[in-house]
Protein backbone atom coordinates (compact mmCIF):
# COMPACT_ATOMS: atom_id res chain seq x y z
CA UNK A 1 0.00 0.00 0.00
CA UNK A 2 1.37 3.41 -1.01
CA UNK A 3 0.42 6.00 1.78
CA UNK A 4 0.65 10.06 1.42
CA UNK A 5 2.30 11.84 4.67
CA UNK A 6 1.28 15.36 5.39
CA UNK A 7 2.38 17.52 7.84
CA UNK A 8 2.10 21.18 8.81
CA UNK A 9 -0.52 22.00 6.29
CA UNK A 10 -1.01 25.95 8.12
CA UNK A 11 -4.22 26.06 6.27
CA UNK A 12 -2.07 26.61 2.92
CA UNK A 13 -4.99 25.70 0.55
CA UNK A 14 -2.93 26.13 -2.28
CA UNK A 15 -0.19 24.28 -1.17
CA UNK A 16 -2.40 21.28 0.19
CA UNK A 17 -3.96 20.56 -2.84
CA UNK A 18 -1.22 20.64 -4.96
CA UNK A 19 0.66 17.83 -2.46
CA UNK A 20 -3.49 15.89 -3.01
CA UNK A 21 -3.00 15.85 -6.28
CA UNK A 22 0.50 14.89 -6.70
CA UNK A 23 0.23 12.07 -4.03
CA UNK A 24 -3.33 10.82 -6.17
CA UNK A 25 -1.08 10.88 -9.34
CA UNK A 26 1.86 9.11 -7.21
CA UNK A 27 -0.58 6.35 -6.39
CA UNK A 28 -1.62 6.94 -3.02
CA UNK A 29 -4.23 4.57 -1.48
CA UNK A 30 -4.44 5.86 1.86
CA UNK A 31 -3.79 9.52 3.77
CA UNK A 32 -2.08 9.89 7.13
CA UNK A 33 -1.97 14.09 8.77
CA UNK A 34 0.75 14.71 11.56
CA UNK A 35 -0.98 17.23 12.77
CA UNK A 36 -0.84 21.42 12.57
CA UNK A 37 -3.54 21.97 10.24
CA UNK A 38 -4.45 25.41 10.76
CA UNK A 39 -2.31 28.49 12.31
CA UNK A 40 -0.54 30.89 9.82
CA UNK A 41 -2.28 30.36 6.76
CA UNK A 42 -6.08 31.78 5.65
CA UNK A 43 -7.83 29.10 4.69
CA UNK A 44 -8.19 27.28 8.16
CA UNK A 45 -11.76 25.95 7.73
CA UNK A 46 -11.27 24.45 3.98
CA UNK A 47 -8.20 22.75 5.17
CA UNK A 48 -9.76 21.10 8.05
CA UNK A 49 -13.11 19.66 6.08
CA UNK A 50 -10.78 18.38 3.95
CA UNK A 51 -8.86 16.63 6.59
CA UNK A 52 -11.86 15.62 8.21
CA UNK A 53 -13.58 13.92 4.80
CA UNK A 54 -10.52 12.16 4.67
CA UNK A 55 -10.65 10.64 8.06
CA UNK A 56 -14.07 9.93 7.60
CA UNK A 57 -12.59 7.29 4.87
CA UNK A 58 -9.78 5.80 6.80
CA UNK A 59 -7.08 8.61 6.61
CA UNK A 60 -5.32 8.65 10.08
CA UNK A 61 -4.82 12.00 11.81
CA UNK A 62 -2.96 13.12 14.78
CA UNK A 63 -2.92 16.57 16.69
CA UNK A 64 -0.46 19.26 16.24
CA UNK A 65 0.41 22.33 18.88
CA UNK A 66 -0.82 25.13 16.32
CA UNK A 67 -4.03 22.73 16.52
CA UNK A 68 -3.74 22.38 20.28
CA UNK A 69 -3.45 25.94 20.96
CA UNK A 70 -7.23 26.60 19.32
CA UNK A 71 -8.73 24.88 22.58
CA UNK A 72 -5.88 25.37 24.88
CA UNK A 73 -4.82 29.14 25.39
CA UNK A 74 -1.73 28.00 27.60
CA UNK A 75 0.27 27.29 24.50
CA UNK A 76 2.91 29.78 23.97
CA UNK A 77 3.95 31.31 20.43
CA UNK A 78 6.03 34.17 18.66
CA UNK A 79 3.51 37.27 18.02
CA UNK A 80 2.30 36.09 14.83
CA UNK A 81 1.49 32.72 15.26
CA UNK A 82 -0.29 33.95 18.21
CA UNK A 83 -1.95 36.48 16.04
CA UNK A 84 -2.69 33.64 13.47
CA UNK A 85 -4.30 31.37 16.17
CA UNK A 86 -6.86 33.76 17.82
CA UNK A 87 -7.62 34.59 14.24
CA UNK A 88 -8.58 31.40 12.89
CA UNK A 89 -10.30 30.78 16.55
CA UNK A 90 -12.99 33.14 15.17
CA UNK A 91 -13.47 31.15 12.07
CA UNK A 92 -13.86 27.42 12.72
CA UNK A 93 -17.61 26.08 13.76
CA UNK A 94 -17.77 23.78 16.49
CA UNK A 95 -17.25 20.41 14.93
CA UNK A 96 -14.20 21.61 13.44
CA UNK A 97 -13.08 22.97 17.28
CA UNK A 98 -14.04 19.19 18.21
CA UNK A 99 -12.12 17.54 15.91
CA UNK A 100 -9.21 19.20 16.52
CA UNK A 101 -9.92 18.58 20.83
CA UNK A 102 -10.13 14.81 20.09
CA UNK A 103 -7.65 13.92 17.95
CA UNK A 104 -4.40 12.09 19.47
CA UNK A 105 -1.12 12.75 19.80
CA UNK A 106 0.13 9.74 18.53
CA UNK A 107 -1.48 6.38 16.45
CA UNK A 108 0.05 2.99 15.67
CA UNK A 109 -0.28 1.24 12.40
CA UNK A 110 1.45 -1.87 12.19
CA UNK A 111 5.40 -0.97 12.86
CA UNK A 112 4.75 2.93 12.52
CA UNK A 113 4.67 5.47 14.83
CA UNK A 114 2.76 8.74 13.86
CA UNK A 115 3.24 11.61 15.79
CA UNK A 116 3.34 16.09 14.96
CA UNK A 117 6.44 15.83 17.32
CA UNK A 118 8.53 13.16 18.49
CA UNK A 119 7.43 9.93 20.76
CA UNK A 120 9.50 10.27 23.69
CA UNK A 121 6.81 13.03 25.39
CA UNK A 122 4.81 14.39 22.66
CA UNK A 123 2.57 16.90 24.44
CA UNK A 124 5.82 18.71 25.44
CA UNK A 125 6.11 19.66 21.39
CA UNK A 126 9.82 19.29 21.07
CA UNK A 127 11.89 19.70 18.18
CA UNK A 128 13.71 16.93 16.09
CA UNK A 129 17.09 18.80 15.18
CA UNK A 130 19.98 16.56 15.78
CA UNK A 131 20.90 13.20 15.92
CA UNK A 132 20.74 13.30 19.67
CA UNK A 133 17.10 14.30 19.51
CA UNK A 134 15.77 11.64 17.12
CA UNK A 135 17.72 9.39 19.29
CA UNK A 136 15.43 10.14 22.33
CA UNK A 137 12.37 9.90 20.07
CA UNK A 138 13.41 5.97 18.76
CA UNK A 139 13.97 4.78 22.36
CA UNK A 140 10.67 5.86 23.41
CA UNK A 141 8.67 3.61 21.31
CA UNK A 142 9.07 -0.21 19.99
CA UNK A 143 7.87 1.19 16.04
CA UNK A 144 10.07 0.19 13.27
CA UNK A 145 9.42 3.51 11.83
CA UNK A 146 8.55 6.95 13.10
CA UNK A 147 7.06 9.85 11.34
CA UNK A 148 6.64 12.85 12.65
CA UNK A 149 6.76 16.80 11.64
CA UNK A 150 6.74 20.00 13.46
CA UNK A 151 10.22 21.13 12.22
CA UNK A 152 9.11 21.95 9.08
CA UNK A 153 12.23 20.82 7.46
CA UNK A 154 12.58 17.23 5.88
CA UNK A 155 15.21 14.95 7.58
CA UNK A 156 16.05 11.31 8.07
CA UNK A 157 17.21 9.76 10.48
CA UNK A 158 18.05 5.84 11.79
CA UNK A 159 19.58 3.94 14.72
CA UNK A 160 21.28 0.15 14.41
CA UNK A 161 21.15 -2.41 16.67
CA UNK A 162 23.95 -0.78 18.62
CA UNK A 163 22.45 2.48 19.00
CA UNK A 164 24.98 4.02 16.45
CA UNK A 165 22.83 7.23 14.67
CA UNK A 166 23.07 8.04 10.94
CA UNK A 167 21.65 11.10 9.40
CA UNK A 168 20.82 12.52 5.87
CA UNK A 169 18.40 15.14 4.01
CA UNK A 170 16.26 13.31 2.13
CA UNK A 171 16.14 13.99 -1.84
CA UNK A 172 13.33 14.64 -3.28
CA UNK A 173 12.12 12.05 -5.57
CA UNK A 174 14.70 9.54 -4.73
CA UNK A 175 13.28 6.39 -3.13
CA UNK A 176 14.72 5.26 0.08
CA UNK A 177 14.61 1.68 1.56
CA UNK A 178 13.96 1.78 5.47
CA UNK A 179 15.79 -1.38 6.08
CA UNK A 180 14.54 -4.10 8.59
CA UNK A 181 17.99 -4.02 10.03
CA UNK A 182 17.62 -0.23 11.52
CA UNK A 183 14.88 1.37 12.94
CA UNK A 184 13.96 5.37 11.65
CA UNK A 185 12.69 7.99 12.00
CA UNK A 186 11.11 10.16 8.95
CA UNK A 187 10.79 13.67 9.86
CA UNK A 188 8.73 15.30 7.25
CA UNK A 189 9.33 18.61 5.78
CA UNK A 190 6.54 21.02 5.70
CA UNK A 191 3.18 21.20 3.21
CA UNK A 192 2.41 24.95 4.00
CA UNK A 193 5.40 26.48 5.20
CA UNK A 194 8.67 24.83 4.51
CA UNK A 195 11.46 26.44 6.54
CA UNK A 196 14.60 24.97 4.21
CA UNK A 197 14.88 27.58 1.99
CA UNK A 198 12.76 25.79 -0.60
CA UNK A 199 9.66 27.19 -1.19
CA UNK A 200 8.28 23.99 -2.64
CA UNK A 201 5.41 21.82 -0.72
CA UNK A 202 6.71 18.93 1.02
CA UNK A 203 4.81 15.75 1.43
CA UNK A 204 6.71 11.76 1.41
CA UNK A 205 4.82 8.71 0.19
CA UNK A 206 5.87 5.15 2.10
CA UNK A 207 5.08 1.78 -0.22
CA UNK A 208 4.23 -0.55 2.55
CA UNK A 209 5.33 -3.82 0.57
CA UNK A 210 8.95 -2.41 -0.69
CA UNK A 211 9.53 -0.29 2.29
CA UNK A 212 10.64 2.57 0.12
CA UNK A 213 10.42 6.33 1.28
CA UNK A 214 10.35 9.11 -1.19
CA UNK A 215 10.01 12.52 -0.26
CA UNK A 216 8.52 15.00 -2.72
CA UNK A 217 8.59 18.54 -3.61
CA UNK A 218 5.76 20.37 -5.22
CA UNK A 219 5.37 23.93 -6.29
CA UNK A 220 1.75 25.67 -5.58
CA UNK A 221 0.32 29.10 -6.00
CA UNK A 222 2.45 30.97 -3.61
CA UNK A 223 1.03 34.47 -4.97
CA UNK A 224 -2.28 33.24 -4.01
CA UNK A 225 -1.45 31.93 -0.45
CA UNK A 226 0.40 34.77 0.30
CA UNK A 227 -2.53 37.53 -0.75
CA UNK A 228 -4.78 35.07 1.30
CA UNK A 229 -2.50 35.98 3.87
CA UNK A 230 -2.73 39.56 3.69
CA UNK A 231 -6.24 40.22 2.13
CA UNK A 232 -7.65 38.47 5.82
CA UNK A 233 -5.38 40.96 7.76
CA UNK A 234 -3.03 38.43 9.19
CA UNK A 235 0.69 39.36 10.12
CA UNK A 236 2.35 40.46 6.21
CA UNK A 237 5.58 38.23 7.52
CA UNK A 238 3.52 34.80 7.53
CA UNK A 239 2.35 35.45 3.96
CA UNK A 240 6.38 36.90 2.89
CA UNK A 241 7.75 33.47 4.14
CA UNK A 242 6.09 31.24 1.92
CA UNK A 243 8.26 32.54 -0.89
CA UNK A 244 12.01 32.23 0.38
CA UNK A 245 10.51 29.04 2.28
CA UNK A 246 12.38 30.16 5.52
Amino acid sequence: MRLALFADIHANRQAFLACIDAARAGGAERFVFLGDYVGYGADPEWTLETVMAFAEEGALAVRGNHDNAIGSPSETMNAAAQAAIEWTRGRLSAPERKFLSELPLTREQDDRLYVHSEASQPARWRYVRSSADAGRSLIATDAHITFCGHIHRPALYSMSATGKMTSFVPVSGAAVQLLSGRRWLAVLGSVGQPRDGDPAACFAIFNTASRELTYRRVPYDIDTAARRIRDNGLPASLADRLFVGR
